[in-house]
């Protein structure tokens, strides 16, 4: 049933912050600060007075997160209605604690989980908290373009057919390049087999809103998605939601777990962003994603005329089991002799322009609805004066291979390996030894090794080599060399 767009225009968790500030009552309740009142005057006079005014606690006016009965949980039914769920929650710890929620709404202690390689490492938490034991299988790599694209639904069958006990198959899709799988065919194929998809959409709260965009995971049918509704919407930092469909997930066990891991303090400000981002989807969605859109592909298509870069589109994609959110320009710069973390650095040092991401070939741009079509000429520009450096021959380091490692074999369960006794050794003296930790190159937070992988030679290679041209490595100590936690022999 489409959303009602009169209902949709309700916000009703916002209006009742800006009643309850406007009342003027005396506050004897936290936060301390009591309506901005005590808050340092420096940050007072950059922010302004009256976003303080908001910043409550859980109140009778305002309702009470763990508990919704009024305002919150009138505001998650809308957004429920707003993108075909069932059932919505707000998130007050990003999609992180969705993530978690989610694998721990589906996954028992033993459970065998699909779980497609390039899964953020907040889905491995979530296996390692749930106790659940993963079987990953790998997403299609292109040698050309240098990215992982996604998982292809051929592999996904596989995957399903090599481990007829696993019930639950985990995807992350669109990725961080906006590359997404064919969802459709990847459901329709489990649904047949019985077996429950949970998808982390982080970078796909939008697509639901404009049908240029892929398909959507609660539209493709899917048990339960999380999303990002501060990456590419108009959520404030760490504002996301989880939304569930049908009735093979348990609707109870999923309030029971987000009771568990969300804060009983939940920022109001976050709340009160969702609630205004999912009734600006609701009702003007589609407009303001087709301004997005067509100043995403105005932009690639004057990228590519720069020479010395390529922006790749949809059609650049192999195959038919891909798909692209046009609102992300992933630039590669390989032919201007700069890594991408080099092509970020200057961008960011020189020209004022700050990208998304960058990796060993490519810098990521977001196009979204805060943008403006001089924000686009700008970064244009910035493209344009680093091209016009000229190209030079990439320094004599080895070039790694594109391709991360996809892990070792799984010695142990990732819960047993992280609470196993351990140690911290030299990285370069980890070969054979079996990782207690997640080791991933963040962004885009893929682990290129879990709890219970043997650390292979391949793995520390690369480490170090994307090290060297300034990547940033999660769940390596930097100390006089880095080093790796590994379990006690």
């Amino acid at each position: 049933m489409a959303a009602d767009p009169d209902r949709q225009l309700r916000t009703p968790l916002f209006d009742a912050l800006v009643s309850l500030a406007e009342s003027r009552k005396v506050s004897f309740h936290t936060p301390g600060h009591k309506s901005g009142k005590g808050i340092s005057t420096r940050f007072r006079k950059f922010v302004g007075p009256k976003i303080f005014t908001i910043d409550l606690t859980t109140l009778d006016e305002v309702d009470c997160l763990q508990r919704p009965v009024g305002v919150i949980k009138e505001a998650q039914e809308l957004a429920a209605e707003a993108y075909g769920a069932d059932h919505s929650f707000f998130l007050v710890n990003g999609t992180t604690g969705g993530n978690h929620a989610m694998v721990l709404s589906a996954a028992n202690p033993g459970d065998e989980v699909l779980v497609a390689r390039n899964a953020h490492k907040s889905i491995l938490t979530g296996i390692i908290l749930s106790g659940a034991i993963p079987r990953f299988f790998p997403p299609a790599f292109d040698p050309e373009l240098g990215i992982l694209l996604n998982v292809t639904a051929n592999e996904a069958r596989r995957a399903t057919e090599r481990h007829p006990n696993a019930k639950i198959l985990s995807l992350t899709t669109p990725n961080y390049y906006g590359v997404a799988a064919d969802l459709r065919s990847i459901v329709s194929d489990a649904k047949r087999r019985g077996i429950l998809v949970l998808v982390d959409e982080a970078h796909g709260p939008h697509l639901h809103f404009h049908p240029m965009l892929p398909t959507s995971a609660l539209d493709a049918g899917v048990d339960v998605c999380v999303q990002s509704t501060h990456k590419i919407l108009g959520g404030m930092t760490q504002s996301s939601m989880l939304h569930l469909k049908g009735r093979d997930i348990d609707h109870s066990r999923m309030v029971r777990l987000l009771q568990l891991l969300q804060s009983t303090s939940p920022s109001y400000i976050l709340m009160a962003s969702l609630d205004l981002a999912r009734m600006q989807m609701a009702t003007e969605g589609e407009k303001l994603l087709g301004k997005v859109i067509d100043l995403a592909k105005d932009a690639r298509d004057r990228i590519n005329c720069i020479p010395g870069l390529f922006c790749f589109g949809e059609a650049d994609l192999p195959g038919s089991d891909f798909f692209l959110d046009v609102t992300k320009l992933t630039i590669c710069v390989k032919r201007l002799g700069l890594s991408g973390f080099e092509a970020s650095s200057i961008l960011n040092a020189e020209f004022g322009v700050q990208v998304e991401m960058a990796d060993l070939f490519n810098i990521l741009v977001i196009v979204s609805i805060g943008d403006r079509r001089e924000d686009l000429d700008r970064l244009l520009a910035a493209l344009d004066g680093l091209a016009g450096r000229g190209a030079r021959p990439m320094n004599q380091r080895t070039i790694p291979s594109p391709l991360p490692p996809m892990g070792q074999q799984l010695h142990f369960p990732p819960r047993k390996a992280f609470f196993a006794p351990s140690e911290h050794v030299p990285l370069v003296k980890a070969e054979g030894r079996i990782s207690s930790d997640i080791v991933t190159i963040y962004p885009p937070g893929v682990p290129l090794l879990v709890p219970g992988e043997e650390v292979a030679s391949s793995t520390i290679d690369y480490l170090l080599s994307l090290a060297s041209y300034g990547a940033r490595i999660d769940g390596v100590l930097e100390l006089d060399e880095p080093q790796i936690r590994v379990m006690r022999d």
